[in-house]
């Protein structure tokens, strides 16, 4: 599971405390609601897109020694997808969720393609540096604006913190940025140490509950960081399906939200409101503070993976993947299992006494007075055009869903043409690239804001004084791992007769000084 650092290791916001205990226990009533409803509805649905893109192992038995049913050896571990397949592949026992008891089970095959599509498009968008550019008119300002949010990026983690929030967006839809900062620390410090008192932070969506304006879906009025309500391994205690009527059916809803409202209250929660914050433990208010540098602001930035019009959550990349992973692992499995029965020629024999048993090889004789007797093989090896055509369907099929082609990952199975022309390797990717450039738009919005907020945080606190208008930034995308290097340098080239900087094209083509992560 993705942890909370602030929360675990005790480096909590900080700031003046609060002299109305009431606003903070009435804003916890608020954040266990929708700590408890999150848990009810949106968790599980995480739980299930984090194992399909992830694909992790539950270890099951012993490894080495371990005899199933029957006598016959069995695997150590299950895989998460195998939760997709039918109950005749994983056997009747496996898919009432039964461990240990595996009647009727055959050879599981699972090829998690989800997985190596978000990594690809993870890649895609922050395989090579970025750069935050300052827009301020005075040159000496834009040089420490940049400098300072190099700093505090890279302090925060920076080209894996980026990868991070990729992934986590790419997973289920939409990452959180929340600018922790510590105001008393901040306020008197300098500006060359100003990374040792902010910072920026990825909420994982299993972790961060936003509870959003009535009147804008788009206005964060209360924002929770929660770890405790669920199991050590992510999921949901208690959380049993519903059978029977629909009697049975409201019993176990109620049942599942008594659940849930009880675990909000157990573990650590942070609860943040542009007023201030309080950290809540076991369901009792142990410290709360009042924001002195900006009142009346939220540090916390939405950032969607891509928009979804009208809805708080963005749309992810595995959602669409799951039902044609789930069909992908069923035929790999069901083909598997034909090739273990084909791969070997088997015999009938008719009329033969004796042959019970026995072999049959090279230089045997058998012989009979039956004159209906014969041996007939059957089996080996035999091609299924139709199997093979589904299950290529298939992978296409999560092409054309995903945007990201085998040859994104290095696989090229069939002629494309002459792929050293970039040209040609733009046009196969076509569909890869298109999304990437639009997912730029979303993720730098989120880049940019949450530097604004750290620019307006040492604004506030007189550790780098700048105007409003000077607190603009940009970010600067490095080039798509498409564009061949003379290309690269050509556009170089070209920037600098045009007057740009000579220093600052070397740092976008990463022949700079500057970390080759966030500069």
């Amino acid at each position: 599971m993705w942890d909370t650092p602030g929360v675990e290791e005790g480096r909590l916001m900080t700031g003046q405390l609060m002299t109305n205990d009431g606003d903070a226990k009435h804003d916890w009533l608020r954040a266990r609601e929708a700590i408890a409803a999150h848990a009810r509805r949106a968790l599980p649905r995480y739980d299930k897109l984090w194992a399909y893109y992830r694909n992790p192992i539950e270890l099951v038995r012993a490894s080495g020694g371990a005899v199933g049913v029957g006598g016959s050896a069995r695997g150590w571990y299950r895989s998460a997808q195998e939760v997709g397949l039918p109950a005749r592949i994983v056997g009747y026992g496996s898919a009432l969720g039964a461990v240990g008891d595996e009647r009727g089970r055959r050879e599981v095959v699972i090829e998690n393609d989800i997985g190596w599509r978000v990594a690809a498009m993870v890649d895609f968008m922050f395989g090579s540096p970025i750069r935050i550019e300052s827009l301020a008119e005075d040159e000496a300002t834009r040089e420490r604006i940049e400098e300072v949010l190099e700093r505090v990026w890279e302090a925060s983690g920076g080209i894996a913190l980026l990868q991070d929030m990729a992934t986590l967006g790419h997973v289920f839809g939409h990452v959180d940025l929340l600018v922790r900062i510590d105001e008393q620390g901040l306020i008197g410090s300098r500006l060359p140490h100003a990374e040792r008192w902010i910072s920026i932070e990825p909420i994982d969506a299993r972790r961060g509950v936003a509870v959003l304006s009535e009147r804008d879906y788009r206005e964060i009025e209360l924002y929770a960081l929660h770890i405790g309500s669920v199991n050590e391994d992510g999921n949901m205690q208690g959380r049993e399906p519903a059978r029977g009527g629909w009697l049975d059916r409201l019993r176990s809803e109620r049942k599942a939200k008594r659940i849930c409202t009880d675990a909000a209250t157990k573990g650590v929660s942070e609860v943040i409101t542009a007023s201030g914050w309080s950290r809540v433990v076991d369901g009792e208010v142990s410290a709360t503070g009042a924001w002195s540098l900006l009142p009346g602001v939220l540090p916390v930035v939405h950032v969607q993976n891509m928009s979804q019009p009208f809805v708080y959550e963005g749309i992810g990349e595995v959602e669409g993947l799951v039902g044609l992973q789930d069909e992908l692992n069923t035929r790999l499995s069901d083909r598997a299992s034909r090739v273990t029965l084909q791969s070997f020629k088997m015999y009938l024999a008719k009329g033969i006494d004796g042959f019970r048993g026995s072999s049959v090889g090279p230089g045997m004789v058998w012989s009979t007075d039956n004159p209906d007797a014969s041996i007939s093989s059957f089996g080996g090896d035999a091609s299924s055009p139709s199997e093979d055509a589904h299950i290529g369907e298939i992978r296409e099929a999560m092409d054309k869903i995903s945007g990201v082609p085998p040859v994104a990952g290095g696989v090229v199975r069939a002629k494309l043409g002459n792929l050293s022309s970039a040209n040609a390797l733009r046009i196969t990717l076509m569909s890869l690239i298109a999304k990437t450039m639009r997912k730029r738009v979303t993720y730098g919005r989120g880049i940019e804001r949450a530097s604004g907020l750290v620019l307006d945080y040492l604004n506030a606190a007189g550790v780098l004084k700048t105007d409003a208008r000077d607190r603009g930034v940009r970010v600067v995308w490095g080039p798509l791992p498409v564009v061949d290097e003379e290309s690269i340098v050509a556009a170089g080239r070209a920037k600098v007769e045009l007057g740009v900087d000579e220093q600052r094209v070397l740092d976008e083509l990463g022949y700079g000084d500057a970390d080759p992560g966030v500069v």
